[in-house]
């Protein structure tokens, strides 16, 4: 794989930008975004569409975390 040029890159951050912010719109409805998600598909290497959603995913738990906090559920640990 050839590695993307400027505007190749620029190109693809534009498309997965418009794709998030369309899911952030939509409560993360892809059905809604089609459009969005084959334009970003078609614009991005295989491997950044691969790694730009495992990232949005990330993110998207990150801010829960944040926002919710973490407790462990009951019974996940046991005491020795």
């Amino acid at each position: 794989m050839t590695a993307p040029t400027s505007a190749e890159r620029k190109a693809c951050w534009e498309a997965r930008d418009q794709l998030w912010l369309c899911l952030d719109n939509n409560n993360d409805k892809i059905e809604s975004c089609q459009k969005f998600q084959s334009d970003f598909e078609a614009k991005c290497p295989a491997q950044w569409v691969k790694y730009f959603t495992k990232r949005r995913s990330f993110l998207k738990y990150k801010d829960k975390m944040e926002a919710e906090g973490f407790s462990p559920a009951e019974g996940s640990r046991e005491n020795s």
